[in-house]
């Protein structure tokens, strides 16, 4: 496939040999990522309101998931997700353990802020929706979740940046996103530098590409508020 592992192939040469893998692994990073984050997202609003709801025992309780989920690595969650699980008779495959794995890490960080969204909502705000009438989950549904959210792009923009990366993880459960597929590649080529730098550039790129989305978004939402 790769001239039978020819080590004096040129860097140029090989990199374009390998494209087309590594291509495919990005696709699946992209796809890891972009799922993960919707669902964490899903998760971490449902966070962030019970942390700033009014029962404190369920406060109490995803404020330690939140705790234990961002004092831990995302790769010894993976490998209990993935290993640990099955000791008690839950065996995932490797793909929706390591959708799960990201899922359950990126929510707690997006649940921290969509939190400091909400506070930074202004207290009058809440004051208007209950003196309209609106009870509290009308006033945070209509009021104030909106404005928190277009708080919050920043902070849950660099959230998925971050995940894009975090994905290369899943790889040590034989998840073929980009980074096990270069390893694939390299195990083939037995050049790991051109490589190894091949797959660093992708991992801009996509950084880089949602890295201008998120700007554009914050420019048409603060054009939006400000009309």
């Amino acid at each position: 496939m790769f001239l039978n592992g020819d080590e004096n192939m040129e860097w140029a040469d090989l990199i374009a040999a390998a494209l087309p893998v590594m291509l495919k692994g990005a696709l699946y990073t992209l796809m890891f990522a972009v799922v993960a984050m919707v669902l964490g997202l899903l998760l971490g609003f449902v966070v962030a309101l019970l942390r700033v709801g009014k029962v404190p025992v369920l406060s109490q309780l995803v404020a330690f998931y939140v705790s234990a989920m961002r004092g831990t690595p995302l790769l010894v969650q993976i490998f209990v997700i993935y290993y640990g699980l099955p000791g008690i008779g839950i065996e995932l495959d490797p793909v929706p353990a390591g959708i799960i794995a990201l899922t359950l890490n990126v929510a707690a960080y997006l649940s921290e802020s969509l939190r400091g969204g909400i506070a930074g909502v202004e207290r009058g705000q809440w004051d208007a929706g209950l003196s309209l009438g609106f009870s509290w989950w009308q006033t945070m549904r209509h009021i104030v979740a909106p404005q928190a959210l277009r708080l919050s792009v920043p902070s849950l923009s660099n959230s998925l940046i971050s995940l894009i990366k975090d994905t290369s993880l899943v790889s040590v459960i034989t998840v073929t996103e980009l980074m096990l597929a270069t390893k694939e590649v390299i195990a083939q080529t037995f050049q790991p530098l051109p490589l190894y730098l091949g797959a660093a550039a992708l991992y801009w790129i996509m950084s880089a590409s949602f890295e201008r989305l998120q700007k554009r978004v914050e420019r048409k939402l603060e054009m939006a508020h400000q009309r």
